[in-house]
């Protein structure tokens, strides 16, 4: 058995059965209807704005001959069981971030944030121009899906806590919420790191089950209300500093399928990561001023802890270096960063920093 056989067997496990039996695709007087289970709960701020455009685009791109159910968490499956229902055939696609199924692959951290990677232009520019999506279909097809970015919320915050980080040895003892590979790396500090779902975050942190977390930024989190359980806030993370997040499809689904059925839901799910994205950096400042008149206590993390996070984020990335296919997309990631951020260091990076320091911002 070749290894893509063996990984897609051993991921779907007793699941097998459920994809042999895939269910014919719904139709509605002669409509298709794709039913899409999402990680995020209705009305979340951002991530449940970017599933709704993305359902929104697809209806009215096809004048509503392909139209999608969209699934919160609990009506068809749990918020982390996307991957599986979509992969098996319960479900047709997932709305979802793609780094909580490391335990699928490793390489999924990619599609969504990795330490110190890309902004979320970098990303953007590997997945279209620097092999990417070839990388993300790669991956697909050993659990049966077709993958695109569908959402970006741009760079999160270094995130919420109930007490200042003054060293790396704060983190020792923490129990906080922090997925992908980023969860790993604080776990190399002693965190006890958790992964638990955006809905349940709220309770999690004021019941003192967390001690912090992180989700996405200053619009996200204040709709959240973090701010009303933890009053420290660090503004900047090392570990999604470009999050995007993923549509999944089942690939017999996805096979099944018109051309231009298929272009409309490329097309859409691109729409929907600059959309996302937009939005998200469009209402950060004002966000972040409301958060401070609630006395919430905005903050840097120090030199050293990020050279903490450094070193950390090195011996996690190097310790999946074994797996074929995640150096592939690791060598192919951190090639396009590099070819982008040299261009925009010296032009964008710099414009923005000569443009603060002329007007004063």
């Amino acid at each position: 058995m070749d290894r893509r056989s063996f990984l897609r067997t051993s991921a779907l496990g007793g699941t097998a059965a459920a994809a042999s039996t895939l269910a014919a695709p719904a139709y509605a007087q002669g409509k298709r209807v794709l039913t899409m289970v999402q990680s995020w709960p209705r009305g979340f701020a951002v991530l449940d704005d970017a599933a709704n455009y993305l359902e929104k685009m697809v209806g009215e791109m096809s004048d509503g001959s392909l139209t999608i159910d969209k699934k919160a968490p609990g009506e068809l499956v749990g918020a982390l069981e996307v991957f599986d229902a979509v992969s098996s055939g319960q479900a047709d696609m997932y709305h979802s971030a793609d780094y909580y199924f490391l335990g699928q692959h490793p390489g999924y951290a990619y599609f969504t944030a990795v330490p110190f990677g890309g902004t979320a232009q970098e990303l953007t520019n590997w997945y279209l121009h620097g092999g990417g999506q070839e990388l993300h279909d790669e991956l697909g097809q050993i659990f049966n899906l077709k993958s695109h970015l569908a959402g970006n919320s741009g760079s999160q915050s270094g995130g919420w806590f109930r007490k200042e980080i003054k060293s790396a040895a704060d983190f020792n003892g923490l129990k906080f919420r922090m997925p992908g590979l980023g969860g790993k790396v604080l776990g190399k500090l002693g965190a006890s790191v958790q992964n638990i779902p955006g809905g349940e975050l709220y309770q999690a942190l004021s019941s003192g089950a967390l001690d912090g977390l992180e989700w996405v930024g200053p619009f996200a989190d204040e709709r959240a209300g973090f701010q009303e359980v933890a009053k420290v806030y660090y503004t900047a993370g090392f570990h999604e500093p470009g999050s995007g997040l993923a549509l999944g499809t089942n690939l017999d689904v996805w096979n099944d399928l018109s051309k231009q059925h298929q272009a409309i839901i490329s097309n859409a799910a691109m729409a929907t990561t600059h959309t996302q994205l937009a939005e998200t950096l469009a209402n950060n400042g004002a966000a972040l001023k409301r958060l401070q008149a609630q006395g919430v206590k905005t903050l840097q993390f120090s030199d050293d802890v990020w050279d903490a996070f450094g070193a950390a984020s090195k011996e996690v990335m190097d310790e999946n270096m074994g797996d074929e296919l995640f150096a592939k997309i690791r060598n192919s990631f951190e090639e396009s960063m590099a070819a982008s951020s040299s261009w925009i260091n010296k032009s964008d990076g710099y414009y923005v920093a000569q443009r603060n320091r002329v007007l004063g911002n």
